[in-house]
């Protein structure tokens, strides 16, 4: 059986039974947070569990690194977007120890896209249009200034609502133990 086949085996037992009601909420975030978050797969549970997040309370953005670099992505929209129709009220960027972007290697990376079927000439024609794919693939060397940083770029955002509290915390990922990068009160 394919991975998808047992995910909608799955699915519809799930929901025959009803499974999915106690996970029912109104979409809007009762403790009016968002969380950046990475998606590290050991923080799946273990993040919600460690700051006390449960369904229906916060709006999880989940990126690699729980990086925040660019002022115009994906990431950042998500972010005002849960602060101006969601009722959203603070921001979390929650990093953590032991992160696959603390080693990434842009060069290895693109070296297994080129193994996997991505033609040098897909990787050059993209460098040609302006993608530096090395800066784009890059990640950090140090979590702390990591956080520090996607919060910096959060806070200087021109759209950001003024005196919007954004927090930077690291996890530890085997205990959940939380600490404090930047209190943003």
């Amino acid at each position: 059986m394919s991975l998808l086949d047992e995910i909608l085996e799955y699915s519809g037992e799930f929901v025959r039974t009803k499974q999915y009601e106690p996970y029912r909420t109104s979409g809007l975030p009762s403790k009016r947070m968002v969380i950046v978050a990475c998606m590290d797969t050991r923080l799946v549970e273990l993040l919600p569990k460690a700051m006390n997040v449960k369904n229906g309370d916060a709006i999880v953005v989940k990126s690699a690194g729980a990086m925040v670099t660019d002022p115009f992505g994906d990431v950042m929209r998500s972010i005002l977007v849960a602060l101006y129709e969601l009722q959203a009220e603070e921001v979390f960027v929650v990093g953590h120890h032991g992160c696959g972007m603390n080693r990434i290697n842009p060069s290895t990376t693109l070296s297994t896209m080129k193994q996997r079927g991505i033609s040098e000439e897909t990787i050059r024609v993209l460098q040609n249009g302006g993608i530096d794919i090395h800066t784009w693939l890059q990640g950090f060397h140090d979590v702390t200034n990591s956080v520090r940083q996607s919060v910096d770029v959060i806070q200087k955002h021109p759209l950001l609502p003024p005196s919007t509290p954004v927090h930077g915390m690291i996890i530890h990922p085997d205990t959940g133990q939380l600490e404090v990068v930047v209190r943003g009160y």
